[in-house]
């Protein structure tokens, strides 16, 4: 498979220590939204990261040409 340069995704591991499986937030760079994935074993999910008022949360988006 070849290698994007242009990823459309970041990936950060988030502290596992209070959980038995995988936790990660990614961010989608070209929308900005923010998503919460968790797999423990051979399960696992994926859905858009909500703030306290039930809004999706959003990083701002930078063009590269910036």
């Amino acid at each position: 498979m070849a290698k994007n340069k242009n990823k459309r995704f970041d990936v950060n591991n988030v502290d596992n220590s209070i959980s038995s499986g995988n936790v990660k937030i990614i961010v989608d760079r070209q929308t900005g939204v923010n998503y919460l994935y968790y797999s423990a074993g051979y399960s696992g999910g994926l859905t858009p990261l909500l703030d306290s008022d039930g809004k999706v949360i959003v990083t701002p988006v930078y063009s590269s040409e910036e």
